[in-house]
């Protein structure tokens, strides 16, 4: 299943993608897609209905987060071998962790505003893995029924405050409109293997990244399996696995940065495109 959320913010509803890619209303059904809607049982129940039954949404509508309540977003640095050695680091013996604040998180179309003063903001198309299931200490081979599902994820990013700033990576990572997630929430029966998909990202239609998950350093199974020592993973906190290479701060010999009217462009196999276009600071298009 391909499960959305369509409308204003803060008004979205719950949609399922129909066999010819068409958006259909889920209210009758459900009042939300939340985390209790990504349990084993919950979504069985969903794959039950027809949607060719439910009413169509207009196709112009805004498409939101494809669920909410995510309580954890929780990110995987230097996952590609290829993206370590461009921005200068060592491949990691163990994931390296941090986290993006779940204020950061915004429709798959939604603006990316550039923080006031940055002149470094980057890009980096992700695979996103949605959690389903309560995972605490999991083995790798039970890791990924633990899995709800994939979304495409943008780990938007500030290097400057990054890299140059002090502390951890967070403060770079966390300014508000730097998570782009969705179009949608594909459900882990639609994705045969995480580890075979083919990504891409373009920046006013030259492409900067084409990679693939198959070369990540650590895999999805490890991932959850790994991030599940550390902390509770519950239903609705997402993971975003890393990024190949061709960010903007691997750019030679001159680093390329987003600039306003920039448009992104970035998609998966088979989880759908984005597409932003960046925005000088406005706190109107983060509030509004």
């Amino acid at each position: 299943m391909k499960l959305l959320r369509v409308g204003a913010k803060g008004h979205e509803k719950p949609a399922i993608l129909d066999a010819s890619g068409r958006a259909r209303d889920l209210s009758s059904l459900i009042g939300d897609i939340t985390p209790t809607t990504l349990l084993p049982a919950s979504l069985d129940a969903l794959r039950a209905v027809n949607p060719e039954t439910l009413p169509l949404i207009d196709a112009s509508e805004r498409m939101g987060l494809p669920w909410s309540g995510c309580g954890k977003f929780i990110c995987v640095g230097l996952n590609y071998a290829d993206h370590a050695a461009e921005s200068g680091m060592a491949i990691p013996a163990e994931p390296v962790l941090f986290t993006k604040h779940t204020s950061t998180m915004v429709g798959c179309n939604d603006p990316v505003v550039i923080p006031q003063g940055s002149v470094k903001t980057d890009w980096e198309v992700e695979l996103g893995v949605v959690i389903g299931k309560t995972a605490r200490y999991v083995s790798k081979s039970d890791a990924l029924s633990h899995v709800a599902g994939y979304c495409v994820v943008n780990d938007v990013s500030e290097r400057e405050y990054q890299l140059e700033r002090g502390g951890t990576w967070d403060k770079g990572k966390g300014c508000d409109t730097f998570g782009p997630v969705g179009p949608w929430l594909v459900t882990a029966d639609e994705v045969s293997d995480p580890q075979q998909l083919g990504m891409w990202l373009e920046v006013n239609g030259f492409r900067h990244q084409n990679g693939s998950t198959r070369t990540m350093v650590f895999n999805v199974a490890q991932l959850v399996s790994y991030i599940s020592r550390f902390t509770t993973l519950y239903p609705g906190d997402l993971i975003s696995t890393g990024t190949p290479p061709g960010v903007g701060m691997g750019v030679k010999p001159n680093p390329k940065y987003l600039k306003p009217g920039d448009v992104m462009q970035l998609s998966i196999d088979g989880l759908g495109t984005q597409r932003q276009t960046v925005h000088a600071w406005n706190p109107e298009l983060i509030d509004g």
